[in-house]
């Protein structure tokens, strides 16, 4: 089965450690790490810790720190791998390459990269198109597990938009990302970090950024992708999208569903405690250990 061999080792190294009365492992930092595509883009991945593999994916124009509070929670018992996308973060401006079938490809060449025969993959806001663009050029049989965490599925209904938003950006890019960095959070965070992920976001150049709002597959596109995967998926959101968590449970009862409502957009920072006690309730429950099978 996928992924069960990696995951007995890991266990079986927590208990042999537990019984002589060692150290766990803990949180000691994310470590670099780069690949280079096939088409030639070096691109940067923040990993830690050891055991099964977790790969997060952020969302548009976002950098791999902001899963920050995730890495060092679960590098406890897991390797953890942060990707900056193309033209994102730390990995380099790219010339094209901004559409789900390219960064799909991003996707698997990193597994290759990282040599992870077997993984969890957790996309966040575009993240979540770009995880499921994945499955579709490269199916499922790799895959543990999949976190959606707050965007559309092209279930019903569709979400409110901006048709303001694409204008502004083009009009003043500088305060539309601020913005938009700062309505991402309803918990107040520090002056610096708002700053941070700031100038992270805007190292992506403005035709980069337009180019990744551009997805233009039809919503029952990701809704089919959704649908027609085995494995195992958790859907975290935020009231937006409520109601396709509930359509989904409705037609998909096996999914888990949660709905995050006093939380913002990049929910995982502003809740990140019950957000890593979600997803660890879902990884023991999904992830194949003695006696349990993936779907």
């Amino acid at each position: 089965m996928p992924g069960c061999a990696d995951y007995l080792a890991w266990f079986a190294r927590l208990m042999v450690a537990c019984a002589l009365g060692l150290a766990v492992p803990v949180w000691a930092g994310p470590h670099d790490g780069y690949f280079r595509t096939s088409d030639g883009v070096r691109l940067h991945y923040l990993t830690a810790g050891q055991g099964p593999t977790l790969v997060f994916v952020p969302g548009w124009s976002m950098p791999a720190e902001i899963w920050a509070p995730q890495l060092e929670h679960f590098a406890r018992h897991y390797r953890v791998v942060a990707l900056d996308p193309r033209s994102q973060g730390r990995s380099e401006i790219a010339k094209s390459g901004h559409e789900p079938a390219r960064r799909a490809r991003d996707i698997h060449e990193l597994l290759n990269a990282i040599q992870a025969e077997s993984v969890v993959l957790i996309g966040w806001s575009l993240g979540v198109l770009e995880v499921l663009a994945y499955i579709d050029a490269f199916g499922s049989d790799r895959l543990n597990a999949l976190v959606l965490v707050d965007n559309s599925i092209g279930e019903e209904p569709p979400p409110p938009s901006d048709p303001t938003f694409l204008p502004r950006l083009r009009k003043d890019r500088r305060t539309t990302v601020e913005r938009f960095v700062r309505n991402m959070y309803k918990t107040p965070q520090d002056e610096s970090y708002y700053q941070r992920i700031t100038a992270a976001a805007l190292k992506t150049p403005l035709e980069a950024s337009v180019a990744l709002l551009g997805y233009r597959n039809p919503r029952e596109y990701w809704r089919q992708l959704v649908y027609g995967t085995p494995t195992p998926i958790l859907y975290a959101v935020t009231p937006r999208f409520k109601e396709q968590a509930q359509n989904l449970k409705k037609h998909k009862p096996e999914v888990w569903i949660e709905v995050f409502e006093a939380a913002g957009h990049a929910l995982f920072v502003d809740d990140a405690a019950r957000f890593n006690a979600l997803l660890d309730d879902f990884l023991f429950t999904k992830l194949p250990v003695a006696g349990a099978t993936t779907r």
